[in-house]
């Protein structure tokens, strides 16, 4: 069963621990991000959409799995909005609803090999947290 928009962005701010109204959208953390070209929602997007509880774009979004977790953005923002637990929020109320995982662990290796641009680290923090 599916929850409304509304309470999901209750359930995001539950999770992320971030309080995504201080956002004064000044974009420093979407500036930063190593992933943003990578990305159809930047972290300032996210923050924003999270608030304005336009969430069901973000839970069908692919490319959320783009985000390295590096954190530049939780860095960068004067505010302390933390907008990678918004993001990392956002991918395990979409794990959830899936009820299944997104990281097939046999696809690892042809992911690695096929253009080598994914970070380890991206690789082992998606199976931390996206693993059941």
């Amino acid at each position: 069963m599916r929850l409304p928009e509304a309470e999901i962005a209750a359930v995001v701010k539950q999770i992320s621990g971030s309080d995504v109204k201080k956002c004064m959208k000044c974009g420093k953390c979407s500036a930063t991000c190593p992933a943003y070209g990578e990305m159809r929602f930047h972290p300032h997007q996210f923050v924003t959409m999270v608030a304005r509880g336009r969430v069901d774009e973000l839970l069908k979004d692919e490319t959320v799995a783009r985000c390295l977790s590096c954190f530049a953005c939780v860095e960068r923002c004067p505010r302390g909005v933390e907008p990678a637990n918004v993001v990392a929020a956002i991918r395990v109320i979409a794990e959830r609803e899936q009820g299944g995982s997104n990281f097939v662990p046999d696809e690892v290796p042809g992911l690695i090999e096929a253009d080598g641009e994914i970070p380890q680290q991206a690789l082992v923090s998606a199976f931390r947290r996206y693993r059941k």
